[in-house]
């Protein structure tokens, strides 16, 4: 994706988060407008910033006036409307919208009864019991709001950027500093490289002849909202969405050392010091080194420092000091299964589903560029109110899918799924024949997400001991950074999956990273079986399985544990006798 086409997205992004705010409505024309049209513009294969405003319009997906905004950001370098809901809409004020239980209505109400501009404002309204009187709030609102603002500043994720805005805006900030002249390497570090949840601010490290040319490039950067620091080697900005980003300028020779320093975490690099001093070295961030004489002994890559240190290479997201010096010293670090290394993708959707973008075609072509053997389609079932599709349009995909396999024969194989609702009360949508006649479903939570932690779980059990059922998609339903996780019984699931050898989805998709680590490592030891996803909504969104891959990883997962890091006997061999004993054990209960 080029710089400037994410330029546009982001345009759009912001326009639509500052008028959800603005119209007090997160389903309103103009934010689904730019929402739609920032899918649009980041799935086009070709180069959005050369079309003129008539061109754009040509694009499913993009209307005029929002065109017309493309165009003003491209030529003008900013968007007047977007200038305007800034200052209408600050920093402080999205805050207030991003904590769970503060709907746009809500923040519209607090500003203009009560002055609440901020979270720190809430609080004190909180406190002052103010809110119990306002009109659609009251005492129990005040005690849910209260135990929401606890909970964000309990683990600080109010003041954390979600990985799903900070790795887009890495990955174009390093592309643009390594097209610099003189630029030798350029890397994000910190949390962000460990391939945290969120992150408290952006680390990059450059290598680079001329430092004042990578210091001038990010002090004029466009996302900047300020610069914070400058100096000859290190520049610290704050971009518009808040985040801090300090990038430093090091020696090549030193690039190695910089990289692990900064890439963290705490705990890892007192170890890895712990570790050299009882050599008689010293690791910093220039070198490791004799302690007496400071002779170089490695720094120009990460490589030669671990081996120096008698140790194997440790991959950046396990580097978190939960015992993965012990695994490098007995070179037992475990092995990464990568996008490479999966059967196929098994939650995939196309433009049947109201959300998805690509047709049917297009994704089995994106699956079979990637190597690919299987592919499930699984389109939304028709109980999601929004973006369901009912029996009759699946039963038409389905003969669509016979028919591109026919053509395609053994090149790939294509399985009809699913996307189950998982209702209030743990049922599913469809009956159960049809439901049984699909060769790959998953079922997920949508809605209802408020229920207590017995109803949630009981109604994931239920799911579970459906025999259609081969997969628990996006278990917590949350979205990093936006909305928290539904309370689960986690063991009672953990054991019902092992039990019914249900497979719990990870899903790639950046937002949800869904299951979380919580949820792996606390599968560790249990017979509890996983699926690696991307949850593509367009041909694009397939290489979200380098996250699912990446997340799947640093939650402690090894190959045997994950169905579709297999051959494609096992899988199918796991799926029969999955969906036979779940049947066998339906009619006992029946009887």
């Amino acid at each position: 994706m080029s710089d400037r086409r994410q330029d546009i997205v982001d345009m759009l992004e912001e326009l639509a988060e500052l008028t959800v705010l603005e119209e007090a409505d997160p389903q309103s024309f103009r934010v689904r407008a730019y929402e739609t049209a920032k899918q649009a513009v980041a799935g086009h294969p070709g180069d959005v910033a050369s079309l003129t405003e008539r061109e754009l319009v040509k694009i499913a997906g993009i209307g005029k006036s929002t065109a017309a905004k493309i165009r003003e950001l491209l030529d003008v370098g900013k968007v007047e409307k977007l200038e305007a809901l800034r200052a209408k809409h600050p920093p402080d004020v999205l805050a207030l919208s991003r904590i769970p239980g503060v709907g746009p209505k809500a923040v519209a109400r607090l500003r203009k009864e009560l002055g609440v501009q901020s979270v720190a404002d809430l609080k004190a309204a909180l406190a002052a019991h103010k809110l119990r009187d306002l009109k659609g709030f009251g005492a129990k609102s005040e005690e849910k709001l209260s135990a929401a603002l606890e909970r964000v500043e309990r683990t600080g994720t109010n003041a954390r950027t979600p990985i799903s805005v900070a790795l887009p805006l890495a990955e174009r900030l390093v592309a643009g500093i390594r097209e610099l002249p003189g630029v030798h390497a350029a890397d994000y570090c910190g949390s962000l490289r460990r391939f945290s949840e969120t992150v408290g601010d952006l680390d990059i490290v450059v290598a680079a002849a001329e430092p004042e040319r990578v210091m001038e490039h990010v002090a004029t950067l466009g996302v900047v909202d300020r610069v914070i620091a400058r100096g000859e080697t290190k520049t610290s900005v704050v971009t518009r969405r808040g985040l801090q980003v300090d990038v430093r300028v090091v020696p090549r020779e030193a690039l190695g050392a910089a990289r692990l320093y900064f890439t963290g975490s705490k705990g890892h690099n007192i170890k890895l010091r712990q570790r050299a001093l009882a050599r008689g070295w010293t690791l910093n961030e220039y070198a490791l080194a004799e302690q007496d004489t400071g002779k170089v002994v490695a720094r120009e890559t990460e490589e030669e420092i671990y081996a120096a240190l008698d140790l194997a290479f440790i991959p950046p997201v396990l580097r978190e000091d939960m015992g993965e010096i012990d695994l490098a010293e007995k070179r037992a670090i475990p092995a990464f299964t990568g996008a490479g290394d999966v059967l196929g993708d098994f939650h995939v959707h196309t433009d049947l589903s109201g959300d998805g973008r690509s047709p049917l075609r297009d994704m089995v072509e994106g699956a079979m560029a990637r190597g690919y053997r299987l592919l499930a389609i699984t389109e939304h079932a028709e109980d999601l109110a929004l973006n369901g599709v009912g029996r009759d349009a699946l039963e038409r995909q389905r003969d669509e899918i016979r028919a591109l396999q026919a053509e395609l024969g053994g090149r790939i194989r294509i399985l009809h799924g699913v996307e189950l609702n998982i209702g209030k009360g743990g049922e599913l949508d469809y009956d159960e024949a049809f439901r049984a006649s699909f060769d790959y479903t998953l079922a997920s939570i949508h809605e209802h997400l408020d229920l207590g932690r017995d109803a949630q779980t009981a109604r994931v059990l239920r799911a579970m001991e459906d025999p259609s059922v081969d997969m628990i998609g996006h278990l917590s339903a949350r979205m990093i950074g936006g909305r928290p996780p539904v309370d689960l019984d986690v063991d009672a699931v953990l054991d019902a999956a092992a039990r019914t050898k249900t497979a719990l989805e990870v899903n790639g998709g950046l937002p949800r990273l869904d299951v979380s680590l919580d949820v792996m490592r606390q599968a560790h030891g249990r017979d509890v079986l996983f699926v690696l996803t991307s949850d593509a909504h367009q041909v694009s969104e397939l290489d979200r399985m380098a996250h699912a891959c990446l997340h799947a990883y640093k939650g402690g997962l090894t190959a045997d544990r994950i169905v579709n890091a297999w051959d494609e006997e096992r899988f199918f061999a796991w799926q029969k006798d999955r969906r036979a004993g779940k049947a066998r054990g339906g009619r006992a209960k029946r009887a």
